[in-house]
């Protein structure tokens, strides 16, 4: 009994955020593994804990991203669930709704026409909800992003026929699209993802000289995630090619 009270003493003097803050500089090193392990004896104490949660759906997305087969699949399954949690846990936190998006967007690429176009109203109404409650979340920025360039991909055809068998897609295209990721760029600067989106939009446009001058200045970014690598190798094939 003693020994459980002492127990129960070191818990009540330890932050409440201690977990949180071990698992984020893990995750900033890329010590994924080490970040999840933080993060899942967080939850062993507060189950619901909402911004433990979206972390879980940050992190499962990231790892999900350098996985294969079914395991990449499963992996942003987790993510959605984790992701749906947050926001079941407190539905004011943007953080909840903007890895809701990701999740959905990740796989919506396992998915045949008809359910990408009923995720894709659902995804956008996860990001517009993120940014109405922070407009300065550079993440949903860079998903709105790379959901309108998405629809300024679907052709005339395509539109109709979505319209006329799945109900329609969302309204937007390549301004939406160039708007949406300068605000992210302009929010976060020294992410990679942001000003890839922007290049390859630009590519996807026809601006190649845009192009160009984007993807150039992105490979001078630093790598803040594991799947940073993977996207410069991206973008030097998409300069290749434009050269």
């Amino acid at each position: 009994m003693v020994t459980g009270l002492l127990f129960m003493g070191v818990l009540a003097v330890v932050p409440p955020s201690a977990g949180l803050a071990a698992g984020d500089s893990a995750f900033v090193a890329q010590r994924y593994a080490e970040a999840r392990s933080c993060y899942v004896e967080r939850l062993r104490y507060e189950p619901a804990d909402p911004s433990t949660l979206w972390r879980l759906a940050r992190l499962s997305n990231v790892e999900a991203g350098s996985a294969t087969g079914e395991a990449k699949h499963a992996g942003y399954r987790d993510a959605e669930r984790y992701a749906r949690a947050c926001i079941a846990a407190d539905s004011s936190m943007a953080e909840g709704f903007t890895w809701l998006a990701v999740s959905l967007g990740n796989l919506a690429m396992f998915e045949g026409s008809k359910a990408k176009v009923r995720m894709s109203t659902e995804i956008k109404d996860a990001l517009d909800r993120a940014l109405q409650l922070n407009p300065d979340d550079d993440i949903a920025y860079t998903i709105l992003g790379s959901f309108y360039r998405a629809l300024g991909n679907v052709s005339w055809i395509e539109r109709q026929l979505a319209g006329l068998f799945l109900g329609g897609l969302p309204d937007g295209g390549y301004p939406e699209a160039e708007a949406a990721l300068k605000k992210a760029i302009a929010l976060a600067p020294r992410t990679l993802r942001h000003q890839k989106e922007l290049g390859m939009l630009y590519i996807d446009w026809g601006k190649e000289e845009e192009a160009r001058t984007v993807l150039r200045a992105s490979l001078r970014l630093p790598t803040l995630l594991a799947s940073d690598e993977a996207d410069k190798q991206r973008i030097r094939a998409a300069l290749a090619g434009l050269d």
